[in-house]
């Protein structure tokens, strides 16, 4: 089985992120940039079936900057085989649309039997690539999935509900997202990220997948506006002179929260 799993370099969650207020792109530059751990437990998922099933084979696949190879050795260092990288300027603020359209490309080239992706990003939050990779593809998809389990034939798996929990299953090939409730990837070791060097990284351009993308048109959204997020205002201070009770109650109905 060739499994392959959706890794993504975002900004560091615990760092500085700023936006570009002209083109209203991330500021790579303001801070620290590391791999997305939601996509790491995705990886864990992949390795765990692969340890247990000989053969298996698991490729991480990232769109990313020429920059992120560090972010992508990554993938390999923690267990991943290989690793197909794609990188063009061409993609620079590139929306949803036009990611998932590439990262189909990259799918079909590549032929696996199952993808697997976080479901949601902690830069972007879009929460909708394993879907539209699945239309794409013209696969079944399962997303949010909360448990999965991984055969030859297809997957299973829980996706968490309001009412409770809603049992999928389907046929490989598939499109599967997974959520927090996976266990975390495993850390790379001394030894894993020396094999890392070592291990098959496949660059890829646009030319390559055979997508057109015009840099002018690489947003296929538009945006209206982008403004920097205002500093947070100083809260209420209630001070008790035997009414605080009153005030606060007051202070809840104003702002609806009662």
């Amino acid at each position: 089985m060739k499994i392959f799993v959706l890794v993504k370099e975002v900004p560091d969650t615990y760092g500085d992120r700023k936006l570009d207020l002209e083109t209203g792109l991330a500021d790579r530059a303001a801070g620290d940039v590391v791999l997305d751990e939601i996509t790491e437990r995705a990886l864990e998922v992949a390795l765990s079936h692969a340890d247990k099933n000989e053969g298996t084979e698991v490729v991480a696949v990232a769109m990313a900057p020429e920059g992120s190879t560090a972010s992508v050795r990554r993938a390999l260092a923690i267990g991943a085989g290989s690793a197909v990288h794609i990188a063009d300027e061409r993609l620079v603020g590139a929306d949803l649309g036009l990611t998932a359209e590439v990262l189909a490309a990259a799918i079909r080239r590549g032929e696996p039997d199952l993808v697997i992706a976080g479901n949601l990003s902690t830069d972007g939050s879009g929460g909708v690539m394993a879907a539209m990779l699945a239309e794409h593809l013209g696969w079944p998809h399962a997303t949010a999935l909360t448990t999965v389990e991984i055969t030859a034939d297809g997957i299973s798996g829980t996706r968490a509900a309001d009412a409770g929990a809603q049992p999928i299953s389907a046929s490989l090939p598939v499109v599967i997202s997974i959520t927090e409730a996976l266990p975390d990837a495993r850390f790379p070791n001394f030894k894993g990220i020396m094999a890392a060097k070592k291990k098959p990284l496949e660059v890829l351009t646009l030319d390559d997948l055979g997508v057109s993308a015009d840099p002018a048109e690489a947003p296929r959204t538009i945006m209206t506006a982008v403004s920097e997020k205002p500093a947070r205002a100083a809260g209420v201070k209630i001070v008790d002179e035997g009414d605080s009770a009153q005030k606060l109650v007051d202070y809840l109905a104003e702002n609806r929260l009662v």
